[in-house]
C-alpha cells in the first residue's frame, strides 16, 4: 500500500492559515465528510479525544493527528501545510507546519501503526521537509509525496 491510495490530491491543504488546533482538525476533516460515511462532528470526536491523551504534534514543525473511529470502512488520510507555523501544543513548544492527519478503522490496528512509522520515517528526512515546505502549489506537494511513496 502506498500513501497516495488514500491519500487523493483534493485532500492536500497547502495554504492553512490558521491559529488554533481546533480549527486545523476542522480544515483536515472537511475534505473527508463526503466520502467518509460518517459525520464531521464524529471524526472531529475521535481526533479530539486522541489529543486529550496528549498532542500529536511531534515536534520538528510536524504534527501527526490520528484515530480509530467504528463507522468507517477505509482508511481516511490528509495533509496540510502551514508555511507560518500554527500552535498544535507540539512536544518542542515550537509551531507546526506539516500535518498529516489519519483515521483508520477501528480493526485496523496494524495497518494504523505501519502508517504512522512511515509518515514518521518519511518526515524525519530533513530534505523532504525542505521540498514539502517550498512546493508552490497543491499539485507540486502531490508530487513531492509521490517522490518518496513506495510500497510498505
Amino acid at each position: 500500500m502506498r500513501l497516495l491510495d488514500s491519500l487523493k490530491k483534493e485532500f492536500i491543504l497547502p495554504d492553512m492559515e490558521f491559529s488554533e488546533k481546533h480549527q486545523v482538525l476542522e480544515a483536515l476533516v472537511e475534505p473527508l465528510t463526503k466520502i467518509s460515511g460518517t459525520t464531521r462532528e464524529e471524526l472531529m470526536r475521535v481526533l479530539l479525544e486522541r489529543e486529550r491523551l496528549g498532542s500529536t504534534g511531534i515536534g520538528g514543525g510536524i504534527a501527526i493527528p490520528h484515530g480509530k473511529l467504528n463507522a468507517i470502512d477505509n482508511l481516511l488520510l490528509t495533509f496540510g501545510r502551514s508555511r507560518k507555523g500554527i500552535d498544535f501544543d507540539a512536544m518542542d513548544g515550537r509551531p507546526t507546519h506539516i500535518f498529516f492527519m489519519l483515521i483508520t478503522p477501528e480493526g485496523f490496528t496494524g495497518l494504523h501503526l505501519k502508517i504512522l512509522a512511515r509518515i514518521s520515517r518519511l518526515l524525519k528526512d530533513g530534505s523532504f521537509k525542505e521540498r514539502l515546505m517550498a512546493a508552490a502549489t497543491r499539485d507540486d506537494l502531490y508530487q513531492v509525496i509521490e517522490s518518496e511513496d513506495s510500497e510498505f
